[in-house]
């Protein structure tokens, strides 16, 4: 038996309409795609299954698959980055949502289930626990699915493991390698949300501060510019040479975390791996150190290390957890080591998820149209470009076009 909705209280939808709105009028290129699809309806009759951060912005996505013809199916893919107001919200808008902030590990898993229980064709993943999941437990859904497309550099990660192994069985388009993701989203999205969080939920000052960004992809170069910006001393920790040279020659430092754990004041993992900050380096840490995660899942940053090197743990202030070691130092944890900028803020910027989502529409819509075989794909280069193109209308600008001569010469190898 399936269920439509698990939501904390249906009684909030009017807030998170209110929310919702907020968002759409920053939203113009979904707004351009909705606008010229809607009477086609490309998405009728798929069932699309969504495991996603459920909060403004990604109400406006889900909710212009349901207009495209779609049946949508959600699961929120944090426990601290629900809003159930917008959850509400999206229930009276006809979503079928399973999620509540706060759930516990196994609430989670369990909303994944009722969300499969749906037979989703096209799936849209967020750190690959869906497609992990169909695998370990609902393959018999797999003849059915279309393919999916996935948003975070993690679940890329998990994907290719999947393909060399040989075992990923329906097609997934990598939305996070697009240009328009890594460039915007990761980027900017990255540096400024991550920063909202801290600020905000600290109120401490930036300036004079000296930050480590462990990782400079392109979440890292985002997040040590805005540091910058307002004024800290970063530091880079890198295991890639060419991107610790780029970080050097971007006018950082560049340490191990060996070192860069003796002398920074605030810490941020951007990684996507696990146990970047671990117990040798809170061993060394000066007292009042801020720990973020700004990667994915909640094991950058240790959290069952920094336990164990403690005598006490105390909540200083909403998302803070104070660990307090035996000597008196305190190590302040944010938004208990989950994605900093969702669990202890709101996310990226509006205007930078209206690229990232118009992106996993036309990917949901290309996967629905196009018939391809199980592996890895990257987003085709018209829709990725078509992306950049709308945000430019949008914006009232225009760029220049090659002439057929430029075109010629740039085509040819003679003179």
């Amino acid at each position: 038996m399936k269920n439509e909705f698990i939501i904390a209280d249906i009684n909030l939808a009017p807030e998170g309409h209110r929310r919702i709105e907020w968002a759409w009028q920053y939203m113009p290129v979904l707004r351009l795609i909705a606008e010229k699809d809607s009477l086609r309806q490309p998405l009728s009759g798929v069932v699309i299954g969504a495991c996603l951060h459920l909060e403004a912005k990604t109400a406006c996505l889900l909710k212009v698959l349901r207009m495209l013809g779609a049946t949508v199916v959600t699961a929120g893919s944090n426990p601290l980055s629900t809003q159930d107001a917008v959850c509400a919200a999206l229930v009276e808008d006809g979503i079928h949502v399973f999620s509540r902030r706060g759930m516990t590990s196994t609430e989670y898993t369990d909303n994944l289930r009722e969300m499969l229980k749906w037979d989703p064709q096209i799936i849209i993943d967020d750190g690959g626990d869906v497609v992990s999941m169909i695998i370990n437990e609902r393959r018999d859904l797999i003849p059915n699915i279309m393919g999916g497309c996935e948003e975070t550099t993690t679940g890329i990660m998990r994907l290719r493991a999947m393909v060399a192994e040989g075992v990923l069985p329906f097609p997934m388009v990598a939305v996070n390698d697009a240009q328009s993701k890594h460039l915007f989203d990761n980027r900017y999205g990255t540096g400024q949300s991550v920063w909202d969080a801290i600020m905000r939920t600290t109120n401490l000052i930036v300036a004079g501060k000296r930050v480590v960004v462990a990782g400079y992809g392109w979440c890292g170069k985002g997040t040590a510019r805005r540091a910058a910006g307002m004024g800290a001393k970063v530091i880079v920790v890198e295991v890639d040479p060419h991107k610790a040279l780029e970080a050097l020659m971007d006018g950082f430092d560049v340490l191990n975390m060996e070192e860069a754990s003796k002398v920074g004041d605030v810490f941020i993992s951007v990684t996507g791996n696990t146990k970047v900050i671990r117990k040798e380096h809170f061993q060394n840490m000066k007292d009042g150190v801020l720990l973020c995660n700004a990667g994915h899942f909640d094991v950058e940053v240790y959290v069952p290390d920094l336990a164990d090197v403690s005598v006490e743990t105390v909540k200083s202030r909403e998302n803070i957890d104070t660990y307090v070691l035996a000597d008196g130092r305190r190590l302040h944890l944010l938004g208990e080591g989950r994605l900093v900028n969702l669990a202890a803020g709101d996310g990226h910027p509006v205007e930078i998820m209206d690229l990232s989502f118009a992106m996993q529409l036309l990917s949901a819509m290309y996967i629905s149209s196009t018939k391809l075989a199980p592996g890895l794909y990257n987003v085709p280069d018209e829709l990725d470009k078509n992306i950049a193109e709308l945000k430019l209308e949008s914006l009232g600008l225009k760029i220049e076009k090659l002439t057929p001569e430029q075109i010629r010469y740039m085509a040819s190898w003679r003179d």
